[in-house]
């Protein structure tokens, strides 16, 4: 499965979608490996492709935007060259800077088991045929996506992964999850049989018997 991040726009039927970071230098004319946080890289990264860039507020790149000059690959990663940045030194400067692209809210994504996470915000989530919560948030962690669903009991973290939200229904405004015991509520502490307490106290307090034997006619000594 497959999460695109968004970011709410100015405009009401804009926003924007966190699509790559930027995460090491490349050589000494400026170029910049990517990590893609998109499946369609030759959609995205074209050239002239302006990018919002998430930088730290002290970093000088604050507030500002970059573009594309061209995306190269090299032994299977991806390389930006980017305009305004025409040495190593600063392309170290952008190293960490995640991208974000304009996007319009109206378009679906057209990627195989691929969602917008506004497509996903609301949706009700439904275990064994009954509703258990509603997506109200969706978190892109380094390991994995997580959906936070709101449930009677209170918010609950739902990995993002196949095995355990194996159907999504953006049309009917459903998600299925098949989540392990103990996700959605609290497992009761296994008890302890009575009999097998019992019995541990009863030959605590038994007293030892002697159990000093004799030598049996048959030991043989050295």
């Amino acid at each position: 499965m497959w999460l695109i991040p968004i970011s709410r726009s100015a405009e009401p039927d804009k926003t924007q979608l966190r699509v790559g970071r930027l995460t090491k230098a490349h050589g000494l004319k400026g170029a910049i490996k990517i990590e893609l946080y998109t499946d369609d890289p030759a959609r995205r990264f074209v050239p002239g492709a302006v990018f919002t860039l998430q930088v730290p507020t002290s970093s000088p790149w604050h507030g500002k935007t970059i573009e594309l000059v061209e995306l190269k690959w090299y032994n299977s990663h991806a390389v930006a060259f980017f305009k305004d940045v025409p040495d190593r030194s600063t392309a170290e400067s952008l190293i960490k800077a995640i991208l974000w692209i304009d996007h319009d809210l109206a378009e679906t994504s057209d990627e195989e088991d691929a969602w917008f996470d506004h497509h996903l915000v609301g949706l009700a989530v439904m275990r064994d045929g009954v509703k258990v919560g509603t997506i109200t948030l969706v978190d892109h962690l380094p390991a994995q996506d997580l959906l936070h669903v709101e449930t009677p009991n209170g918010e609950v973290l739902v990995p993002f992964v196949k095995a355990i939200v194996p159907v999504v229904d953006v049309a009917g405004g459903t998600v299925t999850v098949t989540p392990p015991a103990g996700l959605f509520e609290e497992l009761p502490d296994e008890p302890v049989a009575e009999a097998e307490a019992d019995a541990e106290a009863d030959a605590e307090a038994e007293p030892q018997a002697d159990v000093t034997a004799e030598p049996n006619d048959d030991t043989t000594t050295n």
